[in-house]
């Protein structure tokens, strides 16, 4: 028989799950559970003969309030909203406008070329803004019309297009590995450095996949026509559209890596370096300065808002003993070590059909964190592990954001239908992606190992 404060876990965590779809914001929702749960266990342990753990008196309250300003004064998340900045500034920039007419005149002469250069630019993109929705929107406005008018199939350039975007959640400096790196405590220059490669990798798994696809069926991606032919003007002008974002790249992760600088020291540069682009590029404005602020200010509200009630909940949830319930039920598996690890990975495969990134990782990630290290895995590489498979929760239906960032910009042409099929093969490629990683642990051990010993 269950104890009273594991049945209160177990409502709280299904409760919940199933308020999620009742469409309120999800801050509200955990904030809002975390005060009725927490204000039923009190009154259950005072008029009722009920052992609710540790949540017996209202000084939770205090907990809650002391656990929320200590997140607040943490200076690891200030880097936070100059991420934001600097994706959403970079975006203005016009640089991934240069790129994309740069790289089609170079790479869309060859079947799947087009397909090759948006992922590519992807790439380029996710290491110098972070920022998924921005990246979609993006990419898609500038290649799919140029996509569907070289007749590539809609689905086929939807997938390229969407999981593109994705990358920038994975590959540093991501937003998705500072929090993480708060969640747990762990180093985010680490972090960083141990995602390098998995998410490089990732992306050199889509480039492959379009070369192989466009030639296997050649009616997926046709070779366009009337392009000039490969001059050493036409190389220079790849190169000086190239230029820029690496070296912003380079002067935000390069900072990171040899130490010169912390992620939030880093951040900063990165949003200068961004909008000295923009000044480069004659985009700055008044207009662009605004549009910018208050995006980010939006865009940070809202993270912080879940991260709010994200708090409350982990105090209340931690309170009834949550943490050695779900501890205790995951080494009950009857499975070696690798095994729990896949239950876990699994888990976060599915509630990423659900849930978005942020609340998987703010609320899943501290309870099952803890039993991973127990069981003698290390942090860094299981929660890289974890985020290629966050990935996924972008592209899978219902709740995939970059599939509803992409239909919100894509021409009329292109139905729910051809972009939930587009992304199917990526999908895949990020589970083969998760289980090269969880097989290759040098993958993300190697280079922080030699970065930092």
């Amino acid at each position: 028989m269950f104890e009273a404060n594991e049945i209160l876990v177990m409502a709280m965590l299904g409760s919940f799950i199933l308020l999620i779809f009742t469409g309120y914001p999800v801050a509200w929702l955990l904030a809002g559970i975390s005060v009725v749960f927490s204000v039923g266990a009190i009154l259950l342990s005072q008029y009722f003969d009920v052992d609710t753990y540790f949540l017996t008196d209202w000084r939770i309250f205090g907990v809650m309030v002391q656990r929320i300003f200590g997140q607040m004064s943490n200076w690891v998340l200030v880097a936070l909203p100059m991420f934001i900045f600097m994706g959403l500034m970079l975006e203005r920039s016009g640089i991934a406008e240069r790129l994309m007419l740069s790289f089609i005149k170079l790479f869309g002469r060859f079947r799947g070329g087009l397909g090759v250069a948006v992922i590519t630019i992807g790439i380029l993109l996710a290491a110098s803004t972070g920022i998924v929705g921005a990246s979609v929107v993006l990419l898609a406005m500038l290649s799919i019309p140029v996509m569907l008018e070289q007749r590539y199939s809609p689905a086929f350039a939807s997938g390229v297009v969407a999981s593109a975007g994705t990358l920038g959640i994975l590959i540093p400096p991501s937003i998705m590995l500072i929090i993480m790196a708060d969640q747990l405590s762990l180093s985010v220059g680490n972090l960083f450095m141990g995602a390098l490669i998995p998410g490089v990798m990732l992306g050199l798994l889509y480039i492959a996949y379009v070369i192989i696809a466009a030639i296997a069926y050649p009616k997926l991606a046709q070779p366009p026509k009337d392009l000039p032919p490969i001059t050493l003007k036409l190389i220079g002008e790849v190169l000086l559209a190239v230029i820029p974002p690496l070296g912003l790249i380079l002067a935000v992760l390069g900072s990171i890596f040899f130490g010169i600088a912390t992620p939030t020291e880093a951040a900063g540069v990165g949003a200068l370096g961004a909008t000295i682009l923009a000044a480069m590029n004659r985009k700055l404005s008044f207009a662009v300065i605004k549009e910018v602020c208050e995006k980010t200010t939006l865009t940070t509200a809202f993270v912080f808002g879940i991260f709010l009630g994200a708090t409350a909940f982990a105090v209340v949830l931690r309170s009834l003993g949550g943490d050695e319930f779900i501890g205790g039920l995951l080494r009950g598996i009857p499975l070696p070590p690798e095994g729990i690890v896949i239950v876990i990975l699994l888990i976060a495969f599915v509630a990423g059909f659900f849930l978005d990134w942020l609340e998987i990782s703010l609320i899943l990630l501290p309870l099952v964190g803890p039993v991973v290290s127990a069981l003698g895995f290390d942090l860094i590489w299981f929660v890289v592990l974890f985020a290629v498979a966050l990935q996924t929760s972008f592209l899978t239906p219902p709740v995939g954001f970059s599939l509803f960032y992409l239909k919100g910009v894509v021409p009329p042409q292109i139905k729910t239908k051809h972009i939930y099929m587009g992304v199917i093969p990526f999908i895949l490629l990020q589970l083969l992606a998760v289980a090269m990683v969880f097989i290759w642990e040098d993958l993300v051990l190697w280079l922080p190992r030699i970065m930092y010993g």
